[in-house]
């Protein structure tokens, strides 16, 4: 079986990165930017090593990080900018980019399909499986579960996925910025409602703040929600 490292894919105007081996049981998506691109021979090495399962991991590159993963428009939090709300745009491309993957790598149509991604990449994986039942799991590490009105609307729309993996960093919530503060007490309200509504669901505590190893975090997140342990 052949092991694709970093073959390129353009889809109308994305650019993808593909990992791992056609005909796959699972398809992993993940939304990444130039810093991710760094880590994905690192983290699929790793996702490789935790699992025996086949899988296809496409890593889709995004242009503006901050407008295309947000789910609505937010003020700005931290840096320069504020966040655009695009998140939906993102989605729709997937949704249309998913059938011609499958096809491309010979991939069933009924495969097992695992958004994930770090970070505000790990929010728009939660938020999508809030709009639509397509997903068989998220792998969210270190998602930016402190976006405002994150936890209303996932309340008002729960995630429809049958598998959550959730993680964070240890000093993610000691900062004194304090809408992402919320970010522990958010992630831990969001695993309880998971766990409760009978959802399969981990929340793993990672030691450092966020910038540590988010190639391997994001990885032990993909072969998690394959795993299909508890």
């Amino acid at each position: 079986m052949n092991f694709m490292d970093n073959q390129l894919l353009q889809i109308q105007n994305r650019t993808c990165r593909i990992y791992g081996t056609a005909s796959a049981e699972y398809l992993l998506l993940q939304m990444v930017d130039e810093h991710d691109l760094a880590g994905m021979e690192r983290e699929t090495e790793a996702i490789r090593r935790q699992t025996a399962h086949t899988f296809l991991l496409v890593a889709v590159q995004v242009e503006n990080w901050n407008d295309d993963l947000s789910p609505w428009p937010a003020p700005l939090v931290w840096g320069k900018q504020g966040f655009g709300g695009r998140a939906r745009d993102t989605l729709a491309w997937l949704e249309q980019a998913v059938p011609s993957i499958c096809r491309q790598y010979s991939i069933r149509e009924d495969c097992k399909v695992v958004l994930g991604g770090y970070s505000l990449a790990g929010l728009f994986a939660l938020w999508a499986a809030t709009q639509t039942n397509a997903l068989y799991g998220v792998a969210a590490a270190s998602p930016s579960v402190w976006f405002p009105g994150w936890q209303e609307h996932e309340a008002a729309r729960p995630i429809q996925t049958q598998r959550v993996y959730l993680s964070l960093g240890d000093r993610e919530e000691h900062t004194k910025n304090q809408t992402m503060a919320s970010v522990g007490d958010n992630i831990r309200a969001l695993h309880s409602a998971l766990t409760r509504r009978g959802t399969a669901c981990t929340l793993e505590w990672n030691t450092g703040g966020h910038f540590k190893d988010a190639d391997l975090r994001t990885a032990r997140a993909f072969a998690w929600v394959m795993e299909g342990k508890q």
